[in-house]
């Protein structure tokens, strides 16, 4: 008899707006909690980073023991992920999900990992900051100057069953960073002067609650019940206007920018609740560079699990509309290239284009902005 596929396991994930707000702490205290009431709980990564209280507060749990990888004649150490998957508890604590497996790992990512322990029936609570969450990019380099390069898809997030967030006001935090706590004095006093200055953490500390709002908004709206389809109270045409009230596309074009019009969109989409289009418009002979750039973009809005489209024509502006108006798109993004002369007057050529013959449709211009 073939043994039933086990039941998918839930995540939970306290996330916080900078290092130091506590979500580590809260991640172990969670554990200690569970086995008290006899769950099975095992920590299957957890970086200390010499915070006194942290390890002190990581004893008594079990630790599965971490995979040293050698990397350009030194040594790495990551989540064993096959040796939990062999110890198969009930739950286990996962620190750092945004983390980027050192070169030789089988995953890239520490939350591919997750997503792997997940499937085989393990419960992971897990923590990572607003600022890696891939659609909130943009706005976090606008903010701080900083470019988050370990980001976590907006997807994997959405599979957690619950979200809590670890707050502390910017203030109690940079005094914590000025007496030691988070980092030695030395990398504190950096920190001070750069990522962690009391406007950048005000500003991502507000990010943050309205992303955890916004998350829970999702779960309670997920949660309600569901009116049948086949009942006589409910018509067919109430549903299908229901569900298609507000349909965004984004056109996709080989220019950097692509990146934000991507996450920008997706994010107001997601908030509505919306579907979104990703379209590029193919003209003939086109170089290899721009197709691998557009190719790319297109890769980055189906990670978002956004779908995409390749047309084909000679008028880029009449293809995208003609496309817009057959799936009854409400809104279409596009971006304005900050340089060349040249590139900047063809590109609102076809904007103004676009806005012409789209006259029932909303057009929403996205320029690339420098951070602040």
């Amino acid at each position: 008899m073939e043994n039933p596929t086990p039941q998918k396991g839930r995540l939970k994930v306290f996330i916080g707006y900078a290092a130091g707000v506590g979500k580590t702490y809260r991640m172990l205290d969670e554990g200690h909690d569970l086995e008290e009431k006899g769950v099975d709980v095992v920590v299957g990564y957890f970086e200390p980073h010499a915070r006194p209280d942290t390890i002190a507060r990581a004893r008594g749990l079990e630790m599965v023991s971490r995979r040293e990888i050698e990397y350009r004649g030194t040594s790495f150490y990551e989540m064993d992920t096959e040796a939990i998957l062999r110890r198969r508890p009930q739950v286990c604590l996962v620190d750092e999900l945004a983390h980027t497996n050192v070169p030789g790992s089988e995953r890239a990512k520490r939350w591919e990992d997750v997503l792997l322990l997940l499937e085989a029936g393990i419960d992971v609570i897990t923590t990572m900051n607003i600022q890696h969450l891939e659609s909130l990019t943009d706005q976090v380099w606008q903010i701080t100057g900083i470019q988050v390069r370990e980001t976590v898809p907006d997807w994997v997030m959405k599979q957690a069953e619950e979200i809590v967030m670890v707050d502390l006001p910017p203030l109690a935090l940079i005094h914590r960073l000025e007496r030691g706590v988070v980092y030695t004095p030395e990398k504190a006093a950096f920190a001070l002067q750069n990522f962690f200055k009391e406007s950048n953490l005000v500003a991502l500390r507000e990010m943050a609650l309205r992303q955890a709002a916004h998350e829970v908004d999702i779960r309670q709206t997920d949660a309600l019940p569901k009116k049948s389809a086949t009942s006589p109270a409910v018509r067919d045409d109430a549903i299908r206007v229901d569900q298609g009230v507000e349909r965004f596309l984004v056109h996709v074009t080989n220019q950097p920018s692509t990146a934000l019009l991507i996450r920008r969109a997706w994010r107001v989409a997601d908030y509505l609740q919306a579907e979104c289009f990703a379209v590029y418009v193919q003209r003939p002979a086109e170089d290899r560079s721009r197709k691998e750039a557009v190719e790319k973009h297109l890769k980055f809005a189906r990670d978002l699990h956004i779908e995409t489209r390749v047309l084909e024509g000679e008028d880029a502006a009449e293809s995208l509309v003609q496309f817009a108006r057959a799936q009854r798109v409400t809104h279409i993004f596009m971006t304005r290239p900050p340089s060349r002369l040249w590139r900047r007057l063809l590109t609102q050529d076809l904007i103004h284009r676009v806005v012409r013959l789209a006259n029932e449709m909303r057009v929403t211009i996205v320029a690339e902005r420098l951070p602040q």
